[in-house]
């Protein structure tokens, strides 16, 4: 078991490097960290705004950072150089998630707005689509390993809604839960595809995708 240590009111969000023994934090204080759990040392801190960054990725293959937070707007960092890439004013509320496309030069995000948005990095960052649909505060997007054309949004409005890149409707709606959804992701385990889901009705479920 390893501990550690950073000053602040609370983490809001972690993602684990796919080749680096790196941990991106994201703080509620404004700052996003990178440890490095082999020396449990720091290895880097970037002071992204004094509101809370409630979300923060790596993109590996591009050696940034992308974070949002409760400015509402996007930060994007190279990690190697320490500089700033790219600030965008994304939404009008909260971002409450920031999901990166395993392949393709796309970032989701998602917010208190009740939107989650489109983003393309090889064309200066600019909004591509705009999914709407939910009802409340869209707290977590994820993308389908399997298919990286779909992913999930969870929604304080109790559901859970699959959509197509490209198509401004959703798949279909999951209404799994009493309350609201804080967090979705896929098991990538098997053959059929299963969503696993956190609500505020004490539950943790796991439902099939399709």
């Amino acid at each position: 078991m390893r501990k550690f240590a950073q000053r602040s009111e609370r983490v809001k969000s972690v993602d684990l490097h796919p080749s680096e023994p790196w941990i991106l934090a994201s703080l509620y204080s404004g700052t996003v960290c990178i440890w490095n759990y082999q020396t449990q040392t720091m290895v880097k801190s970037f002071e992204v705004t004094e509101l809370p960054v409630r979300s923060a990725k790596f993109i590996p293959r591009k050696q940034w950072i992308v974070a949002g937070a409760d400015d509402m707007f996007i930060h994007v960092y190279n990690y190697s150089t320490m500089d700033k890439i790219k600030v965008l004013e994304a939404h009008n509320d909260y971002i409450r998630c920031v999901a990166v496309h395993p392949t393709l030069p796309y970032v989701l995000s998602s917010s208190d707005d009740m939107l989650t948005k489109l983003w393309d990095w090889e064309k200066g960052w600019v909004c591509t689509q705009v999914f709407e649909g939910h009802s409340h505060y869209v707290m977590q997007v994820t993308f389908n390993p399997k298919d990286t054309n779909t992913f999930a949004s969870a929604s304080l409005d109790h559901t859970i809604k699959i959509w197509n890149l490209g198509s401004p409707d959703p798949n279909f709606t999951l209404e799994a839960h009493q309350k609201g959804v804080n967090c979705v992701d896929y098991f990538t385990g098997g053959d059929k595809p299963y969503l696993i889901t956190g609500s505020d009705d004490s539950t943790a479920k796991v439902c099939q995708a399709s």
